[in-house]
């Protein structure tokens, strides 16, 4: 039956359809990615202006920061956290692009500050004591943070039923004095509240407060709340942070590898492609359109979540292209196989890709098992490694097992290449 309906006519006209859309499809959109695209006042930006890069490949200050604890004063998820935020609020006043400001393990914190070469000048901005002012109308500093007892996020109900999320302010009593003064003078008027010299909110006075308590209204939602609740409560570091890893990679450096990158992963594939094409023929130059597939499908999935690339991540990818690459060299040697013992090129195609589907299932998970495992207990670069490895490990699954298939079925219903030693045979 399945060599009938090889020899339909309409499958072959559709199939050459069929093949020739995908092709242009193809084509159009590694155009796209490679060069970007205008279409009045939409704009697709070239994939390397959407894709994310490590220090290690645009350069910058990496610095890990670890928690010490005093007598009386343990380390909590609580100081971390808050130092954190404090962090990065101040590494935002900089102005430098897509920071990293991350936990690690219990009492670490890992700080990537990209296009900053001075590593005095990165500890001098994460080490300094913040400055909190509320500042009224005509500047004048009306009070500071040290007269912030406590600030909080909570939910406000008003008299309609409404809820909404808002920021409790209390002050000690020399705070109290002094926001009574404050209120009473500027009342309809806004006091801006500042940290390091930059505005964090701007609450407008609605009455004078003389009760030491306060609350700040117009917040989005209730993470909005907390966020502002921290940084008023901050001040200074919630805790000592000593630095245990200060890294600088320059520019010219970081330049140097994501140039040397490029080019070796252009000859890695460019070198895959001619062995495909010359060793398995027609099926290896339809692993190459695959695999041209995979590579789009890769960098569109780290545009559009975001990954970061290091030079790991970069060898995930390269390790990732070699496992696609495998699967289809599977598929193939099966299907010479399934030619050699007299099946027709339709049979021995779909007994070739069952036949090798468990080997490359199999083969698979165990990456996927250890690629979790280094993503679980790894951290930084080990991680984007990680991550590169698992996408590119998915996504090769359905291009070797997918798209290979549906487009070697279609060429072979086309009938440009009958002859099966084009196949393998």
């Amino acid at each position: 039956m399945k060599k009938k309906v090889y020899k339909k006519k309409g499958t072959r006209s559709k199939s050459t359809v069929g093949f020739v859309l995908i092709l242009a499809i193809i084509a159009f959109t590694s155009f796209v990615m490679i060069n970007g695209l205008q279409v009045g006042i939409y704009e697709i930006l070239p994939v390397k202006d959407n894709v994310n890069y490590g220090l290690d490949l645009t350069g910058g200050v990496y610095v890990v920061l670890e928690a010490k604890e005093a007598k009386g004063d343990p380390v909590t998820d609580e100081k971390i956290n808050r130092a954190i935020a404090i962090i990065q609020e101040r590494i935002d006043g900089l102005g430098v692009s897509e920071p990293i400001i991350a936990r690690q393990g219990e009492n670490r914190i890992r700080v990537s500050i990209p296009d900053m070469q001075d590593q005095k000048e990165a500890l001098d901005v994460i080490g300094k004591t913040a400055q909190l002012e509320f500042v009224g109308p005509d500047g004048e500093v009306v009070l500071t943070g040290e007269r912030v007892k406590e600030s909080n996020a909570v939910y406000q109900t008003d008299e309609t039923g409404a809820r909404s999320a808002v920021v409790t302010l209390k002050f000690n009593e020399a705070g109290t004095e002094a926001f009574a003064e404050a209120t009473a003078k500027y009342i309809n008027q806004v006091i801006e509240i500042k940290l390091d010299g930059e505005v964090i909110s701007a609450p407008q006075v609605q009455t004078k407060i003389t009760g030491g308590e306060a609350v700040i209204t117009g917040m989005a939602n209730i993470e909005e709340a907390g966020n502002l609740a921290t940084l008023i409560q901050a001040g200074a570091l919630p805790v000592e942070l000593e630095p245990v890893e200060v890294r600088t990679i320059g520019p010219t450096l970081g330049q140097d590898s994501l140039e040397k990158s490029i080019i070796g992963g252009a000859i890695g594939i460019s070198l895959v492609f001619a062995f495909m094409l010359f060793y398995y023929r027609v099926p290896g130059f339809i692993a190459d359109l695959a695999l041209i597939v995979y590579v789009l499908l890769n960098f569109l999935v780290y545009s559009l979540i975001g990954v970061t690339i290091t030079l790991p991540g970069v060898a995930g990818i390269i390790l990732s292209i070699g496992m696609a690459v495998d699967a289809n060299v599977i598929i193939f040697e099966r299907i010479k196989e399934e030619l050699r013992i007299g099946k027709s090129l339709g049979a021995a195609i779909d007994s070739g890709f069952k036949e090798a589907f468990s080997s490359i299932f199999d083969g698979n998970v165990t990456v996927v098992i250890a690629g979790l495992v280094l993503f679980a207990l790894g951290s930084g670069t080990v991680k984007g490694f990680a991550v590169t490895l698992l996408i590119g490990t998915a996504i090769s699954m359905f291009t070797a097992l997918t798209v290979t298939r549906h487009l070697l079925k279609m060429f072979v219903n086309m009938q440009i290449v009958k002859n099966t030693k084009f196949y393998g045979a």
